[in-house]
């Protein structure tokens, strides 16, 4: 990292960070569209392959494409923090193929069989599907509570030494909960648990789990940081520099979640305008969060920035803004919802979020239909319930487009 790039405002970090200059000159690194890599002599392979000189040596193992969208969400996520020693905290990155590969790639990076992760209610789906579905049949099982009762959680890991590993997401999805980064974070290190974090809904932008000494942060790249819904992709950061470049890329090197030279291009290529999309977003949300509140069809809204929520406090504390996430249940349940989604006329019907225009979803019909209904319930993800990523529209639309879906 250069002293320039060190010194750089966040915006400009996003604009500059991680750029190496192309040796043709070119304003922006090129897409590197190629499976694998040559070598000048047989001795110079041999010191690319252990280390001694850097180089590329075939494409699941990276390409400059990639590595700059790494370097430039590294810079992002450990934008002003330091390390123990008072030194710029410096960080790994590692692209995936999507965001559920980068959790993989942590999972098996870390964990074995007999081990234990504890986590909370509400997780994403396909989080919470590989808990629950994927990670038994290899001996690791899971511990669910909720995170807000931080005195259960540490009596829980108290009264089971297997629990190895702290999962948080926060908020989580589509409930919009927020949990207290800082107590947790210190309670897993307090009982030698590794700490990892889904950092997707706030981003780097209104949240570094890394300032409270997380192990491990993941993003699906594919939403707020791309930021256009052109490329499915996902990060794993870390801050055992040893560890990411040893265990953990031999790891993702040999599950194969590479990205790819495309999908990095254009991941870096939305960073650019990452700060300046992300203030439009919250700024967007806020508004539609206080006229929906108002609205005699919605029995409640699910956003931090409104005081009644019960997690306000703790995302004052952690979150510069409380996002552009938010939830609102509608009154008549599953068929006002339903009737709800047929009705947009601006806003998107998707299952996706972060892009530039306002997307809107069912979860009880779309994203959680395979969920048993009481379990469903149970996690807050309620028979009326829609989730929505607030978008750059014009506000004014975007808030005239929920009012005629509701009525």
């Amino acid at each position: 990292m250069s002293e320039q790039v060190k010194n750089l405002g966040f915006d400009s970090l996003c604009i500059h960070g991680g750029h190496k200059k192309d040796g043709n000159r070119g304003h922006l690194t090129p897409i590197y569209a190629t499976s694998t890599y040559t070598f000048d002599s047989a001795e110079q392979a041999v010191d690319i392959f252990k280390g001694n000189e850097p180089g590329y040596v075939y494409g699941r193992f990276g390409n400059p494409t990639i590595n700059e969208a790494e370097d430039k969400i590294a810079l992002m996520e450990g934008y002003g923090l330091t390390d123990s020693t008072g030194a710029p905290l410096r960080l790994k990155a590692i692209l995936h193929s999507s965001g559920m590969a980068a959790i993989t790639t942590m999972l098996l990076g870390n964990l074995k069989a007999g081990d234990t992760i504890i986590s909370h209610f509400s997780l994403y789906g396909g989080t919470q599907e590989m808990l629950d579905k994927i990670l038994p049949n290899l001996g690791i099982k899971s511990v669910i509570l909720d995170f807000r009762n931080t005195e259960k959680v540490e009596e829980a890991i108290k009264a089971d030494s297997s629990i190895r590993m702290m999962y948080l997401e926060t908020p989580s999805n589509p409930t919009i909960q927020c949990v207290d980064l800082a107590v947790l974070s210190a309670m897993g290190k307090q009982h030698g648990l590794i700490v990892c974090a889904d950092n997707t809904f706030a981003t780097p932008y209104l949240q570094q789990p890394f300032k409270y000494d997380v192990d491990y942060v993941m993003h699906s790249t594919t939403k707020f940081l791309n930021g256009h819904g052109t490329a499915i992709g996902g990060v794993l950061l870390g801050r055992d520099l040893e560890k990411m470049n040893t265990v953990i890329t031999k790891t993702h090197r040999l599950l194969g979640g590479n990205s790819n030279g495309f999908d990095a291009f254009v991941l870096t290529n939305g960073l650019r305008t990452f700060g300046l999309r992300m203030e439009r977003h919250c700024a967007n949300a806020m508004q539609v969060a206080r006229a929906l509140q108002t609205h005699p069809g919605v029995q409640k809204v699910n956003y931090l920035g409104l005081e009644e929520h019960p997690d306000y406090a703790v995302a004052q504390k952690q979150m510069k803004h409380p996002g552009a996430m938010m939830s609102f249940e509608l009154k008549g349940g599953y068929d006002a919802g339903v009737r709800f989604i047929n009705k947009l006329k601006m806003c998107t019907s998707a299952v996706s979020l972060g892009t530039c225009d306002t997307l809107i979803s069912h979860p009880a019909s779309t994203t959680n239909v395979g969920v048993p209904r009481e379990k469903r319930i149970a996690f807050g993800i309620t028979d009326g319930l829609i989730r929505m990523s607030v978008g750059l529209e014009n506000v004014e639309d975007i808030i005239e487009d929920l009012t005629q879906a509701i009525n």
